[in-house]
């Protein structure tokens, strides 16, 4: 499983799904420790996510409602900015993407390295990933393992900055004790349940 080291980077986010006009951007701050990695995006103001890439989970967290949730597509940020393995990136992202519900377990997913380089003064390695929904090109840090630029056609452009390498504590990437799940489900069958619910006619 893949693993980055300990650090924090601020984010820029270009959304590229526009289909004409300038794309808004947003920012925000990542927090990382091995796998788990929390994201505060300004999209999401107040709120924050939590990844586990080794458990294969991914959390929106609502602190103003002490609830949380699963992300699934609320972001890309959660099935991008992961930890990578810098010579099989697609397995994370796919693995990631699918949790997120934005891949099957059957896609075919491929991975060309393309090059090195450098995003600004750190060393990466360039990746081209495609699959049948999606494809991306990927600058992973050779030493932290973790993505420092990703261009994902009809998504977002992501580039990370001001990368600081040091101690995270564990608190950062903890759920509290006192948050519920929020379970959307459960909220459908409580207003089943109600007057407001209609069943619709039979045919």
């Amino acid at each position: 499983m893949a693993t980055a080291q300990q650090f924090s980077a601020e984010f820029s986010e270009t959304d590229t799904g526009q289909a004409a006009g300038p794309a808004p951007t947003s920012s925000g701050k990542i927090y990382v420790s091995n796998a788990k990695v929390r994201i505060e995006a300004s999209r999401f103001p107040g709120d924050y996510f939590l990844v586990d890439g080794e458990k294969g989970t991914a959390y929106l967290v609502k602190p103003s409602s002490r609830i949380f949730m699963e992300a699934r597509q609320s972001s890309p940020l959660t099935r991008l900015l992961i930890g990578i393995q810098s010579d099989d990136p697609c397995s994370e992202w796919q693995r990631m993407a699918i949790v997120a519900g934005a891949s099957e377990q059957g896609d075919h997913w491929s991975c060309e390295r393309i090059g090195d380089e450098k995003i600004g003064n750190r060393a990466a390695v360039a990746y081209r990933a495609q699959s049948s929904g999606q494809d991306l090109v990927g600058w992973i840090d050779a030493d932290l393992r973790f993505p420092l630029k990703i261009q994902a056609e009809k998504i977002a452009t992501l580039v990370l900055s001001n990368v600081q390498e040091g101690f995270q504590p564990e608190t950062l990437f903890a759920i509290p004790a006192n948050y519920r799940k929020f379970d959307p489900r459960d909220l459908i069958e409580r207003i089943k349940h109600s007057d407001v619910w209609v069943e619709a006619p039979k045919p």
